[in-house]
């Protein structure tokens, strides 16, 4: 039933997006915003995303557990082989500031691994869609990873860069994670790489869209990714060109040792 639980998730998906849209830039009742911690905001809008796609979700199949940024972890989940792995808006600080780059991100997780992954990105017109062993599309259409084979002048989506990766060529970075490694998945970036603890609502959807559509998906370290793990985190991720990874993990190595050792 993956299909048919699939085209339900991308209907439940569209219309929590399209929910959100109709607030987003201020449109009809005004967002409110606050702080979860320091630079961590929150609105209410993620909250409402949250509890709809809990409810139409969770009675879709009922075994499944949950996760999500927005709702209080439940260590029950460990006993589900199905888990639903959600972000209800990946990229609050853009929807907030009235820019395009935030989605919802929607995965159902079986024994460890995504099944299927959607990203709604209803301000930029996108529907991103994966199924395991099936390929990625973009609004219906097959998307075909880059392919790059060489480290430097690889496309980064960043505001800026360090020095020591200066041989790198900056492109537009929505604040979307998620939409960061798609944008691998669709051939407008190279890498998407970061070194910090991650969880896994963060990349459920876009890890396999990504390796889905010939990318492929890492931790900082270059080891596989698992979901539905009792700390739900990761350090960092690497989405890239299957080319240029190994060249990636290399570059990272010293910076990623020296944040997890500290």
């Amino acid at each position: 039933m993956p299909g048919r639980n699939l085209e339900a998730a991308i209907a439940a998906t569209r219309e929590v997006g399209d929910m959100a849209m109709a607030r987003w830039r201020g449109e009809g009742q005004a967002v409110n915003v606050w702080h979860k911690s320091h630079d961590n905001p929150v609105s209410d809008v993620d909250l409402a995303v949250d509890a709809r796609l809990k409810a139409v979700l969770g009675a879709m199949v009922p075994e499944a557990g949950w996760l999500s940024e927005e709702t209080a972890d439940n260590a029950d989940r460990l006993s589900c082989r199905a888990m639903w792995c959600v972000d209800p808006i990946d990229g609050t600080r853009d929807f907030i500031r009235g820019r395009p780059g935030w989605c919802v991100s929607v995965a159902l997780v079986i024994d460890g691994t995504p099944e299927f992954g959607i990203l709604y990105a209803p301000a930029l017109d996108e529907l991103w869609v994966a199924q395991k062993g099936q390929g990625a599309l973009l609004n219906g259409e097959a998307l075909h990873a880059s392919e790059r084979a060489t480290f430097a002048g690889s496309r980064v989506p960043a505001d800026a860069l360090p020095r020591v990766d200066s041989d790198l060529v900056i492109v537009t970075k929505p604040n979307s994670i998620a939409l960061r490694m798609a944008l691998v998945a669709d051939d407008r970036a190279d890498l998407v790489a970061t070194l910090r603890w991650g969880f896994e609502w963060d990349v459920a959807a876009a890890a396999l869209i990504a390796s889905e559509a010939g990318a492929t998906v890492t931790d900082a370290f270059g080891a596989p990714l698992r979901f539905n793990t009792p700390r739900a985190q990761a350090f960092g991720v690497i989405a890239c060109a299957p080319g240029i990874h190994a060249a990636v993990v290399d570059r990272l190595h010293d910076r990623a040792i020296a944040l997890t050792s500290s």
